[in-house]
């Protein structure tokens, strides 16, 4: 029970983190309006928080694995908090690069410390269930940021105070963060928590030990999170400006895409604890993603039907817009519930917290890139609803990035489906208190 008050912390702590990543796509067109930022403009909002995760991971993986999971988490939740204030506090474009870049700062390598820190506290224990629920609840405070354009639709008058709200949320991740170094610390005392292993600075001649499938992992974290997260960014603004919704329309069909993941992951996670087969499920989550962006961008949008989320509101979308998005979040939930966990079966454990610092590093440098390209292509084909068909370059290049996700899963389908393979086909149960591992 000790175990899954922790998890409950460290989650909590993480949907605030995830709420203010996600609170700049419901304001999109309204800094566009208010205050004549360009879609180029929007994506440095975005590719600035990239690239200060990738300038911090590197020594963040060492913090935490020189540190604790339970001081860095805490230290990265009070950055995040510095960086909304900075967002939310001025129209200034430049500040509020500043306020994204400090978020960059403490969310990427807080996610990180929380993966470790769930790692050394569920692995052979239910380990991908357990990273299922926390990516429930994060992704719960990507959900409740575009519920936001209904719950909180009063604030959406101005650019300002959505971010304020942001920001609040922020301080209450922060009290989350707290409680949980309260527990670890109470449970050094009072359990015996397992050695402590010798902790390993990442280092860039010593890359070449980590394996193949390591790298083919990594590879498609990169292109996975380089189209998900960039298109849930502009999804807002692209299902108002190109098929028309309202604002909060648009907020309740994004929302469906955490939502999903906040159900499907845990049951996801438990069922490849219960029978294996991780390459093929990150492979076959691969093949469904490749066509998506297309089927919006071209297929007839189909019938109205009533999209209605319990408290939160409804609205009516297309058709053919609910069955991508459901389709979306089933594969956002799918790969991260078995991609994360798999790292902790190639990677030894004293090296644990470098390796998915290394992982993160190497997904903020595509996830960078891509905001820029897709705002860049929003502006030079002249994107608006005038111009639907202007987006639709932007829709190619997500299609492409999923085309190279099914290479790498397929790659490490193939590598670990031989004897020289790493566990991530197994099963895991229970006998008389131990994990044993069976080949499938």
């Amino acid at each position: 029970m000790y175990r899954w008050a922790v998890l409950v912390f460290i989650s909590l702590a993480m949907f605030g983190n995830y709420y203010v990543y996600d609170s700049l796509g419901p304001v999109i067109d309204l800094l566009r309006e208010q205050l004549g930022f360009s879609y180029a403009q929007v994506g440095q909002l975005v590719t600035i928080y990239n690239i200060a995760a990738i300038l911090v991971l590197l020594a963040g993986g060492y913090i935490i694995d020189r540190w604790g999971t339970k001081k860095a988490i805490t230290l990265f939740a009070i950055v995040c908090l510095f960086g909304a204030v900075l967002t939310a506090a001025t129209p200034i474009f430049e500040v509020m690069l500043a306020g994204r870049f400090v978020l960059g700062l403490g969310a990427e390598p807080m996610i990180v410390a929380a993966t470790t820190a769930l790692a050394k506290w569920f692995k052979g224990k239910e380990l991908s269930f357990a990273f299922g629920i926390n990516l429930s609840i994060s992704r719960l405070g990507s959900a409740s940021a575009d519920w936001s354009t209904s719950v909180a639709q009063p604030l959406y008058m101005n650019w300002q105070d959505p971010l304020w709200l942001a920001t609040a949320i922020a301080g209450l991740s922060v009290t989350a963060a707290m409680l949980y170094w309260i527990l670890e610390r109470r449970a050094e005392t009072r359990y015996h928590l397992g050695p402590t292993e010798k902790t390993e600075k990442v280092e860039f001649r010593g890359l070449y030990s980590f394996s193949r499938s390591y790298w083919y992992i990594v590879a498609l974290c990169v292109v996975f999170y380089s189209t998900v997260f960039p298109f849930r960014t502009f999804a807002i603004d692209y299902f108002q400006q190109a098929h028309g919704l309202n604002r909060e329309a648009a907020g309740l069909l994004s929302s469906l895409l955490p939502m999903a993941a906040i159900f499907a992951t845990p049951l996801f996670g438990l069922l490849v604890d219960r029978i294996g087969k991780r390459s093929f499920f990150m492979a076959a989550g691969s093949l469904v993603m490749l066509p998506l962006f297309l089927i919006v961008t071209y297929a007839p949008p189909g019938p109205l039907v009533p999209l209605v989320i319990p408290l939160v509101g409804s609205a009516e979308v297309p058709l053919t817009l609910l069955i991508v998005i459901l389709l979306l979040g089933t594969v956002f939930s799918l790969i991260p519930a078995v991609m994360w966990p798999s790292v902790a079966y190639i990677v030894e454990q004293r090296r644990l917290g470098s390796a998915f610092a290394l992982m993160t590093l190497c997904q903020q440098l595509g996830w960078a890139i891509v905001p820029l390209v897709v705002g860049t292509l929003n502006d030079l084909f002249q994107a608006a609803p005038e111009n639907p068909s202007g987006y639709a370059p932007g829709m190619w290049f997500y299609t492409a990035l999923a085309s190279l996700g099914l290479v790498f899963s397929w790659l490490l389908y193939h590598s670990e489906r031989g004897p020289g393979g790493h566990g991530l086909e197994t099963i895991t149960t229970r006998s008389s208190g131990e994990v044993i591992h069976h080949k499938t």
